[in-house]
Protein backbone atom coordinates (compact mmCIF):
# COMPACT_ATOMS: atom_id res chain seq x y z
CA UNK A 1 0.00 0.00 0.00
CA UNK A 2 1.20 3.66 -0.63
CA UNK A 3 -0.19 6.97 0.29
CA UNK A 4 -4.03 7.49 -0.81
CA UNK A 5 -3.50 9.33 -4.25
CA UNK A 6 -6.59 11.97 -3.21
CA UNK A 7 -3.61 12.81 -0.29
CA UNK A 8 -0.80 13.39 -2.10
CA UNK A 9 -1.56 17.15 -3.41
CA UNK A 10 -1.98 18.25 0.52
CA UNK A 11 1.57 16.60 1.42
CA UNK A 12 3.28 17.81 -1.62
CA UNK A 13 2.09 21.39 -1.02
CA UNK A 14 3.22 21.08 2.88
CA UNK A 15 7.06 19.34 1.70
CA UNK A 16 6.85 22.23 -0.55
CA UNK A 17 5.98 25.05 2.05
CA UNK A 18 8.27 23.26 4.67
CA UNK A 19 11.07 23.40 2.80
CA UNK A 20 10.76 27.11 2.12
CA UNK A 21 10.72 27.47 5.63
CA UNK A 22 13.86 25.87 6.08
CA UNK A 23 15.79 27.80 3.07
CA UNK A 24 14.62 30.98 4.79
CA UNK A 25 15.69 30.62 8.05
CA UNK A 26 18.88 28.30 7.99
CA UNK A 27 21.29 31.43 7.27
CA UNK A 28 19.72 33.72 9.47
CA UNK A 29 21.41 35.99 11.90
CA UNK A 30 20.64 35.82 15.79
CA UNK A 31 18.68 38.90 15.22
CA UNK A 32 17.02 38.27 12.45
CA UNK A 33 15.31 35.94 14.72
CA UNK A 34 13.51 38.57 16.76
CA UNK A 35 12.48 40.06 13.66
CA UNK A 36 8.17 41.18 14.14
CA UNK A 37 6.15 38.95 12.01
CA UNK A 38 1.84 40.07 11.37
CA UNK A 39 1.05 37.47 14.08
CA UNK A 40 0.69 39.77 17.13
CA UNK A 41 2.74 39.26 19.55
CA UNK A 42 4.84 36.85 17.50
CA UNK A 43 8.91 37.03 16.23
CA UNK A 44 10.26 34.95 13.05
CA UNK A 45 11.75 32.54 16.05
CA UNK A 46 7.59 32.77 17.49
CA UNK A 47 6.41 31.73 14.17
CA UNK A 48 8.93 28.95 13.43
CA UNK A 49 8.44 27.51 17.24
CA UNK A 50 4.28 27.54 16.34
CA UNK A 51 4.96 25.48 12.97
CA UNK A 52 7.51 23.29 15.25
CA UNK A 53 5.18 22.73 18.03
CA UNK A 54 2.43 21.71 15.79
CA UNK A 55 4.21 19.11 13.56
CA UNK A 56 5.45 17.34 17.00
CA UNK A 57 1.96 17.41 17.82
CA UNK A 58 0.70 15.57 14.94
CA UNK A 59 3.96 13.06 14.95
CA UNK A 60 2.10 12.49 18.65
CA UNK A 61 4.76 13.76 21.06
CA UNK A 62 3.95 15.08 24.58
CA UNK A 63 3.59 18.74 24.69
CA UNK A 64 5.47 20.72 26.76
CA UNK A 65 4.82 21.17 30.48
CA UNK A 66 4.80 24.99 30.65
CA UNK A 67 3.23 27.70 32.12
CA UNK A 68 2.87 30.50 30.42
CA UNK A 69 3.79 34.62 31.87
CA UNK A 70 0.51 36.26 32.68
CA UNK A 71 1.69 39.53 30.28
CA UNK A 72 1.40 38.09 27.08
CA UNK A 73 -1.24 40.46 25.50
CA UNK A 74 -1.75 38.66 22.44
CA UNK A 75 -3.10 35.58 24.59
CA UNK A 76 -6.78 36.62 24.49
CA UNK A 77 -8.82 32.77 24.82
CA UNK A 78 -8.48 29.21 25.10
CA UNK A 79 -7.13 28.82 21.44
CA UNK A 80 -4.15 31.66 21.55
CA UNK A 81 -3.22 30.19 25.17
CA UNK A 82 -2.94 26.52 23.72
CA UNK A 83 -0.72 27.44 21.11
CA UNK A 84 1.04 29.53 22.72
CA UNK A 85 2.67 27.21 25.20
CA UNK A 86 4.95 25.58 22.04
CA UNK A 87 5.87 29.12 21.46
CA UNK A 88 6.94 30.59 24.91
CA UNK A 89 9.04 27.29 25.80
CA UNK A 90 11.30 27.88 23.21
CA UNK A 91 11.76 32.01 23.46
CA UNK A 92 15.33 31.52 24.62
CA UNK A 93 16.44 29.14 21.92
CA UNK A 94 19.51 30.05 19.92
CA UNK A 95 18.80 30.31 16.29
CA UNK A 96 21.41 27.08 15.96
CA UNK A 97 18.99 25.19 18.41
CA UNK A 98 16.25 26.72 16.12
CA UNK A 99 17.34 25.08 12.94
CA UNK A 100 18.17 22.28 14.09
CA UNK A 101 14.90 21.32 16.04
CA UNK A 102 12.69 22.40 12.77
CA UNK A 103 15.63 20.09 10.82
CA UNK A 104 14.79 17.00 12.94
CA UNK A 105 10.94 17.59 13.01
CA UNK A 106 10.52 17.75 9.27
CA UNK A 107 12.51 14.96 8.96
CA UNK A 108 10.34 12.70 10.94
CA UNK A 109 7.48 14.50 10.07
CA UNK A 110 8.52 13.94 6.29
CA UNK A 111 8.76 10.11 6.62
CA UNK A 112 5.54 9.79 8.36
CA UNK A 113 3.82 11.25 5.83
CA UNK A 114 5.71 9.18 3.24
CA UNK A 115 4.53 5.92 4.98
CA UNK A 116 1.26 6.71 5.50
CA UNK A 117 -1.02 4.08 4.93
CA UNK A 118 -4.56 5.42 6.55
CA UNK A 119 -8.00 5.89 4.54
CA UNK A 120 -8.54 10.00 4.17
CA UNK A 121 -11.35 9.76 6.27
CA UNK A 122 -9.66 7.54 8.99
CA UNK A 123 -10.08 9.99 12.22
CA UNK A 124 -7.17 11.43 13.59
CA UNK A 125 -5.82 13.29 16.77
CA UNK A 126 -5.54 16.69 16.01
CA UNK A 127 -4.02 19.74 18.14
CA UNK A 128 -6.52 20.82 21.23
CA UNK A 129 -7.24 17.46 21.54
CA UNK A 130 -9.93 17.26 19.13
CA UNK A 131 -10.12 14.57 16.50
CA UNK A 132 -10.28 15.08 12.83
CA UNK A 133 -10.60 13.13 9.03
CA UNK A 134 -6.67 12.72 7.65
CA UNK A 135 -7.72 14.47 4.70
CA UNK A 136 -8.70 17.57 6.48
CA UNK A 137 -5.98 17.34 8.53
CA UNK A 138 -3.46 17.13 6.10
CA UNK A 139 -5.13 20.30 3.71
CA UNK A 140 -5.03 22.68 7.13
CA UNK A 141 -1.08 22.05 8.00
CA UNK A 142 -0.79 22.85 4.36
CA UNK A 143 -2.56 25.83 4.45
CA UNK A 144 -1.11 26.93 7.98
CA UNK A 145 2.20 26.23 7.22
CA UNK A 146 1.97 28.37 3.70
CA UNK A 147 0.44 31.56 5.27
CA UNK A 148 3.31 31.18 8.21
CA UNK A 149 5.69 31.02 5.26
CA UNK A 150 4.65 34.07 3.68
CA UNK A 151 4.22 35.47 7.33
CA UNK A 152 8.23 34.67 7.48
CA UNK A 153 8.59 36.06 3.71
CA UNK A 154 7.27 39.43 4.91
CA UNK A 155 9.21 39.80 7.99
CA UNK A 156 12.08 38.96 6.43
CA UNK A 157 11.62 41.28 3.34
CA UNK A 158 11.82 38.12 0.69
CA UNK A 159 8.93 37.77 -1.20
CA UNK A 160 8.17 34.40 -2.76
CA UNK A 161 6.29 31.05 -3.26
CA UNK A 162 2.87 33.28 -3.59
CA UNK A 163 1.49 31.06 -6.31
CA UNK A 164 3.19 27.53 -5.08
CA UNK A 165 1.34 24.22 -4.50
CA UNK A 166 0.06 25.59 -0.93
CA UNK A 167 -1.44 28.51 -2.45
CA UNK A 168 -3.43 26.69 -4.47
CA UNK A 169 -4.87 24.92 -1.26
CA UNK A 170 -5.16 28.18 0.78
CA UNK A 171 -6.93 29.69 -2.19
CA UNK A 172 -9.39 27.23 -1.89
CA UNK A 173 -9.80 27.24 2.22
CA UNK A 174 -10.45 30.67 2.36
CA UNK A 175 -12.85 30.82 -0.30
CA UNK A 176 -15.13 28.16 1.41
CA UNK A 177 -16.03 30.52 3.98
CA UNK A 178 -16.85 33.36 1.75
CA UNK A 179 -20.37 32.87 1.98
CA UNK A 180 -20.72 33.23 5.32
CA UNK A 181 -19.00 36.05 5.44
CA UNK A 182 -20.65 38.13 2.98
CA UNK A 183 -24.15 36.73 3.94
CA UNK A 184 -24.38 35.67 7.46
CA UNK A 185 -21.34 38.11 9.15
CA UNK A 186 -21.83 40.65 6.93
CA UNK A 187 -25.47 40.78 7.09
CA UNK A 188 -25.84 41.01 2.71
CA UNK A 189 -29.69 41.64 1.56
CA UNK A 190 -31.35 38.45 -0.15
CA UNK A 191 -30.67 38.38 -3.29
CA UNK A 192 -27.57 40.41 -3.52
CA UNK A 193 -24.76 39.29 -5.07
CA UNK A 194 -20.52 40.55 -4.03
CA UNK A 195 -17.75 39.55 -6.41
CA UNK A 196 -14.16 39.20 -5.53
CA UNK A 197 -11.69 39.87 -8.35
CA UNK A 198 -8.38 38.57 -7.20
CA UNK A 199 -5.19 39.63 -9.43
CA UNK A 200 -1.67 38.69 -9.07
CA UNK A 201 0.19 35.49 -9.08
CA UNK A 202 -3.27 33.92 -8.22
CA UNK A 203 -6.00 35.32 -10.37
CA UNK A 204 -9.39 34.02 -9.98
CA UNK A 205 -13.32 35.84 -9.83
CA UNK A 206 -15.97 34.29 -7.79
CA UNK A 207 -19.45 35.77 -6.94
CA UNK A 208 -21.03 35.10 -3.42
CA UNK A 209 -25.04 35.32 -3.93
CA UNK A 210 -27.04 35.25 -1.40
CA UNK A 211 -30.66 33.59 -1.99
CA UNK A 212 -34.01 34.64 -0.93
CA UNK A 213 -33.44 32.75 2.23
CA UNK A 214 -30.18 35.03 3.41
CA UNK A 215 -28.06 32.10 2.54
CA UNK A 216 -24.70 32.20 0.38
CA UNK A 217 -23.45 30.63 -2.49
CA UNK A 218 -20.43 30.56 -4.10
CA UNK A 219 -19.23 30.48 -8.12
CA UNK A 220 -17.02 31.42 -10.61
CA UNK A 221 -19.75 32.82 -13.10
CA UNK A 222 -19.87 36.45 -13.65
CA UNK A 223 -22.37 38.45 -12.12
CA UNK A 224 -24.25 41.27 -14.19
CA UNK A 225 -24.76 44.01 -11.92
CA UNK A 226 -23.96 43.10 -8.74
CA UNK A 227 -24.38 44.65 -5.32
CA UNK A 228 -20.71 45.05 -4.66
CA UNK A 229 -17.23 44.61 -6.52
CA UNK A 230 -14.12 44.38 -4.39
CA UNK A 231 -10.80 44.02 -6.00
CA UNK A 232 -7.35 43.78 -4.85
CA UNK A 233 -4.15 41.42 -5.17
CA UNK A 234 -4.01 38.29 -3.84
CA UNK A 235 -1.43 39.02 -0.78
CA UNK A 236 -3.67 41.15 0.54
CA UNK A 237 -6.47 39.09 -0.17
CA UNK A 238 -4.40 36.32 2.39
CA UNK A 239 -3.55 38.96 4.69
CA UNK A 240 -7.33 40.24 5.30
CA UNK A 241 -8.60 36.66 5.25
CA UNK A 242 -6.27 35.22 7.57
CA UNK A 243 -6.14 38.87 10.07
CA UNK A 244 -2.83 39.94 9.30
CA UNK A 245 -4.25 43.20 8.59
CA UNK A 246 -7.37 45.72 9.14
CA UNK A 247 -8.99 47.03 6.12
CA UNK A 248 -7.76 50.30 6.56
CA UNK A 249 -4.20 49.76 6.72
CA UNK A 250 -4.51 48.33 3.11
CA UNK A 251 -7.11 50.54 1.51
CA UNK A 252 -4.72 52.27 -1.01
CA UNK A 253 -4.84 47.96 -2.41
CA UNK A 254 -8.27 47.57 -2.24
CA UNK A 255 -10.88 48.87 -5.34
CA UNK A 256 -14.67 49.23 -4.35
CA UNK A 257 -17.48 49.76 -6.61
CA UNK A 258 -20.89 49.61 -5.74
CA UNK A 259 -22.48 49.21 -1.96
CA UNK A 260 -19.95 51.09 0.09
CA UNK A 261 -21.66 49.57 3.40
CA UNK A 262 -22.02 45.93 2.59
CA UNK A 263 -18.05 46.36 0.77
CA UNK A 264 -17.51 47.79 4.75
CA UNK A 265 -18.99 45.17 6.52
CA UNK A 266 -17.72 42.25 4.10
CA UNK A 267 -14.11 43.66 5.20
CA UNK A 268 -14.39 43.81 8.85
CA UNK A 269 -15.91 39.99 9.09
CA UNK A 270 -13.22 39.19 6.44
CA UNK A 271 -10.93 37.16 8.02
CA UNK A 272 -11.45 33.17 8.12
CA UNK A 273 -9.06 32.12 10.62
CA UNK A 274 -8.56 32.48 14.06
Amino acid sequence: MTVHPSLQTSIDAWTHSIDAITELVDPLAESEWNHATECPGWSVRDVVSHVIGLECEMLGDPRPIHTLPRDLYHVTNELSRYMEVQVDVRRCHTAPEMTSELEYTVIRRGRQLRNEKREPDAMVRWPGGTEVALAEALTRRAFDVWVHEQDLRRALNKPGNLDSPGATITRDLLLSGLPKVVAKDAGAAPQSAAVFDVHGPMEFMRTVRVDADGRGTIDGSVSLGPTVTLTLDWETYVRLACGRVRPEAVSERLKIEGDQQLADAILRNFAVTP
